[in-house]
């Protein structure tokens, strides 16, 4: 190990990348954080690339802030009423794809977004997003870790992220800023 491996400190929940598995890698198995991206964490082991959830950020030796752990835990109490769409999509550029130092909106694969009141006053999001591949096995995990920010907004009742083919993403859809963070302007 170099001084940029941790080991495990205890047996933590992974999901594969790019495969979408749900592993549990073991207490002891050294790793090295390639992101810290969404308040996910992205490692190399030797066997390969994996994503850690916020929640598990103990198994990294890496303590949340209380701030971070209550939004990763809870669903806060707030006033009902009608979302704000700028706070939702202030929420979707938190999601990232564990392999992209891009956010999903940023990276164009955000392609609607409607905002619902539902029966109890509050709101209900739908989102449609598509993956940079067909293929991609994180796209469920990547649309799960949008609703469930959605989720947290205060104001939302219900929320659903669908994963959509059409158009087929191209990288013409990133933005000036996802652009320029990957380097390609």
């Amino acid at each position: 190990m170099d001084d940029t491996t941790l080991q495990l400190k205890r047996d933590c929940e992974a999901v594969q990348i790019p495969l979408g598995n749900v592993v549990t890698l073991p207490a002891g198995t050294p790793v090295d954080i390639t992101q810290t991206l969404g308040g996910n964490y992205t490692v190399q082991t030797a066997g390969g690339l994996f994503r850690i959830a916020a929640k598990d950020a103990g198994a990294l030796g890496i303590e949340l802030s209380r701030s971070l752990m209550e939004e990763v835990c809870q669903k806060p109490a707030g006033p009902a009423g009608p979302v704000d769409e700028k706070r939702v999509w202030d929420t979707l550029k938190t999601c990232f794809d564990p392999e992209i130092p891009v956010n999903i909106v940023d990276l164009g694969l955000v392609y609607d977004l409607v905002i619902e009141p539902a029966p109890g006053g509050n709101s209900k999001l739908r989102v449609k997003m598509t993956l940079t591949a067909p293929g991609c096995g994180m796209g469920t995990v990547i649309a799960s870790d949008a609703r469930q920010k959605l989720l947290y907004l205060p104001g939302v009742e219900d929320a659903e992220v669908d994963i959509v083919w059409d158009p087929p993403w191209h990288q013409s859809m990133i933005t000036a800023e996802g652009r320029k963070i990957l380097g390609l302007d």
